[in-house]
């Protein structure tokens, strides 16, 4: 089908809601339900429908501005609410495990691209070749900075080694599909962390502790949410939102005009991020952090889904089809990265939160990074924001040395 089905985004934003209320409504129904969702994480769900949707023509994220929205407005207050009651202490005092497998998912992005391409060249040596702009390893140095960093540094690398642009559109095909399939499966992890974490022998109590730690702080405050308290909410959420929008409109320009504009500080997504997440923290430390009582991470929450549900449009499981050997390397390489990290979390005994966020700090950033900490719990949504800003600050450089491997590679 050349055009989607429905194009119009009041109509497929609708659409998406009810999917979600339809998750929601049967996951609340009990009985055969129950067994379903042991099986199906209801995040994985709202991941995969929109998902399918997309593949099969009904919607399409290209003729819709709905990522856009959900990047600029959901996720930024999804971050506020959601940071409003955490208690940073227990954030940090999540030890070194997490930066570990940060860490170990940087190095399975960087050495797991020359392999692929080793392994892909082996027998089909014209699909990791090419010459001059067309060079192959060129354009997947682009996927090196988007899996090790984000949007921004996937432009620098290709404005560093100047990848063929007509053929471009490849690589953003792979980018987003493997990376897209590899976070249904860790949605589907987050939904059995338990049964993971035993097979991996790994002490989750830092985490457990957190989790109770807020679990207990909400019950102290709960109450029943008046309409003032939702207004008041709705105000801090759209409040940081503005906010964060307000400070990146001043420091994206400015560093661009001292010579940045390649860096990841001239990025406005990366100063809306930061500053929604501060915003968030610092209001941690003042009164409103009571109104987590009134349903702050619960809405939070419905932001959090709303954007699962949106990523889930952007991937198209028919473009598999397209040009498949060039997949294939894309599949090797994100393959390396997860075996890599479930051997070092096995050595380490790391809990899968920390292979799950730490992997997405790195291949999907601070869009999916907290997301993928919240299908966890709430209160885990800050450690996603952190180490993808790590990732961010990290991109650059290993996709460089990730492409000056690769180019060794192919001679």
């Amino acid at each position: 089908m050349d055009a989607p089905l429905i194009t119009n985004d009041a109509i497929v934003f609708g659409l998406l809601t009810a999917v979600l209320g339809l998750i929601f409504y049967t996951k609340s129904r009990g009985g055969w339900w129950d067994k379903f969702y042991t099986f199906i994480p209801i995040i994985l769900l709202a991941y995969l429908i929109p998902s399918l949707m997309n593949s099969f023509g009904i919607i399409s994220s290209k003729e819709s501005n709905l990522w856009q929205i959900a990047k600029d407005y959901f996720l930024p207050a999804a971050l506020v609410l959601m940071t409003l009651s955490i208690d940073i202490k227990g954030v940090l005092g999540l030890g070194s495990k997490a930066l570990i497998m940060f860490f170990t998912a940087t190095i399975g992005i960087i050495l797991g691209g020359p392999i692929a391409m080793l392994i892909v060249g082996s027998f089909s040596p014209e699909t990791v070749g090419g010459e001059g702009a067309d060079a192959i390893w060129r354009g997947l140095a682009t996927l090196a900075g988007s899996w090790i960093g984000g949007g921004a540094n996937q432009t620098a690398m290709l404005e560093i080694y100047g990848y063929n642009q007509e053929k471009y559109a490849a690589m953003v095909a792979v980018d987003i599909v493997v990376a897209n399939i590899w976070m249904a499966f860790l949605l589907y992890g987050a939904g059995n962390s338990d049964k993971i974490d035993r097979w991996l022998g790994a002490d989750t109590s830092a985490i457990e502790r957190l989790k109770t730690k807020m679990a207990d702080y909400t019950l102290s405050v709960e109450r029943t949410a008046s309409a003032p308290d939702l207004v008041v909410l709705t105000a801090i959420a759209f409040g940081g939102v503005a906010l964060s929008h307000l400070v990146s409109a001043w420091l994206t320009p400015f560093f661009e005009a001292q010579g940045l504009g390649d860096t990841i500080l001239a990025s406005s997504f990366f100063w809306i991020v930061i500053t929604a997440t501060t915003f968030g923290l610092g209001l941690s430390f003042t009164k409103a952090r009571s109104y987590e009582g009134a349903g702050a991470s619960k809405i939070g929450t419905v932001f959090i889904f709303l954007l699962v549900a949106i990523i889930g449009t952007k991937m198209d499981i028919f473009m598999l089809a397209d040009q498949p050997l060039l997949f294939l390397v894309g599949f090797i390489w994100m393959a390396f990265h997860a075996i890599l990290l479930i051997g070092v979390a096995k050595i380490v005994k790391a809990p899968f939160f920390f292979i799950a966020v730490g992997s997405k700090a790195n291949v999907g950033g601070a869009a999916s990074a907290p997301v993928v900490a919240a299908a966890f719990h709430p209160a885990l949504a800050p450690v996603g924001v952190l180490l993808a800003v790590l990732g961010y600050a990290l991109g650059t450089y290993g996709a460089i040395i990730c492409a000056q491997m690769m180019a060794a590679v192919a001679g």
